[in-house]
């Protein structure tokens, strides 16, 4: 009797530490948990924002592969935009490794377009089941934030079409074998554009003991925030779909009654026109004391999890969110949260329960937020309450361990319909 293939391959656009993200977390915690489990998960993706082809990130293989925008007249810039964010990219040696990986169970594409295509393909080719997860929303995307992304080829010759048809890159969702998706909003949508009922919901996770204990303190005094100020923190992309301008505005409103009051951003610029846009409105409006950028921090440094421990709230004021992973790891560290009423977010907080909402669209959304910011800074009680009902929440429902159990029964799922259609002895 043969032994049942053991090799679980992930295919991400893009997976580089220097450039974390919701979508690598997601990735590697799964797959730390599906080794954990006995499987082989190993990660396949391009060279994206890297230049290292093979290494182990956080104990996961990783196998990155050369790749290309088939556009005629790109720009460096242009280039290094949709490496950032939303490049419909291209790579024949990935999707070689794909046909040619041994022992492989299942693939799990994390990524649609050419890329998805690719995976969708080499999956039918070798008669393997796939599943697509749906990350950074598919069917609950705003159309401005939507053609923001195609901004570096507008009005740009493709030569890549005809790859995209042989790769079936427009039957990807139609033929999974499973979609997942991440939010509750994208589910519900999802469901209505689908000719199938092959779909799940599958919340993202944390590892809450990770983030149960740092030192706030510490990362104060290391990055020259006054240890008496008031801490309101957002770690996201620098990237207009995380809306950190709107942040601004609020908090500018804040500190003419709050003088004491700080501002911490983390994160990559993903929009570099944006993250300039934001340093003049901190320059013009007299914050450049009170506003502190940094760059994205690697999953692995430990000032990740002090800087949560340093805040005094947490605030994602996203204009879209398909779940909203870094609520889950505030909730963690017991701080307070202050989100979006928008997305995966609505379903992910309960409102002055475990956190609070506001509509980032109303004509008055920074004015909302300001207040909602100066309500926490009065009351520490309220602080205490909702950080201490968010901690509970994100221990009793999201923890890495119990999400991998429920995607192991979405793969046995997956693999049941592959095998149906095949007309194969189901495993």
């Amino acid at each position: 009797m043969s032994r049942p293939a053991r090799t679980i391959v992930h295919v991400p656009r893009r997976f580089t530490a220097d450039e974390w993200g919701g979508t690598e977390t997601v990735i590697q915690e799964i797959s730390r948990q599906q080794q954990r489990a006995g499987w082989q998960p190993e990660i396949v993706t391009s060279l994206a924002l890297s230049r290292i082809r093979h290494e182990e990130v956080g104990g996961v293989p990783v196998h990155r592969f050369p790749y290309c925008y088939p556009y005629f007249g790109l720009s460096a810039a242009n280039r290094a935009a949709m490496d950032k964010k939303g490049g419909n990219l291209l790579s024949f040696s990935l999707f070689y490794r794909l046909l040619t990986t041994p022992d492989v169970r299942l693939f799990h594409a994390h990524c649609l377009k050419r890329l998805g295509g690719e995976v969708r393909t080499a999956a039918r080719w070798r008669r393997k089941p796939f599943v697509v997860s749906l990350h950074g929303g598919v069917f609950d995307v705003p159309v401005a934030e939507l053609a923001g992304m195609l901004a570096p080829i507008q009005n740009k010759p493709e030569w890549g079409k005809v790859f995209g048809a042989l790769f079936g890159s427009r039957r990807i969702l139609h033929d999974a074998d499973l979609v997942i998706c991440v939010g509750q909003s994208e589910l519900d949508k999802a469901k209505k554009a689908l000719p199938h009922d092959r779909l799940a919901y599958l919340p993202n996770g944390v590892d809450s003991a990770k983030f149960a204990s740092g030192d706030g303190p510490g990362f104060r005094s290391r990055h020259g925030l006054p240890q008496e100020a008031f801490l309101v923190l957002n770690i996201s992309r620098i990237d207009a779909q995380k809306n950190q301008r709107l942040l601004l505005e609020a908090f500018l409103r804040l500190r003419k009654v709050q003088p004491r009051s700080h501002l911490l951003l983390i994160g990559p610029e993903t929009q570099p026109a944006y993250a300039t846009s934001l340093r003049e409105f901190i320059h013009s409006n007299g914050l450049t004391d009170a506003v502190h950028l940094l760059p994205g921090l690697r999953n692995d440094d430990p000032d990740l999890v002090h800087a949560f421990h340093a805040c005094d709230v947490f605030v994602l004021p996203s204009v879209h969110e398909p779940f909203g992973i870094v609520v889950l790891e505030a909730w963690s560290a017991g701080k307070p949260v202050i989100a979006s009423n928008v997305g995966g977010l609505k379903s992910l907080i309960a409102d002055d329960t475990n956190g609070w909402l506001f509509d980032p669209g109303a004509n008055h959304a920074a004015t909302a937020l300001a207040q909602r910011l100066q309500d926490l800074h009065q009351d520490s009680a309220a602080r205490h309450r909702l950080g201490r009902a968010g901690l509970e929440e994100a221990r009793n429902r999201y923890d890495w361990s119990a999400v991998n159990r429920q995607l192991e029964e979405l793969y046995l799922a997956a693999e049941t319909h592959h095998a149906r259609r095949l007309g194969l002895k189901q495993p």
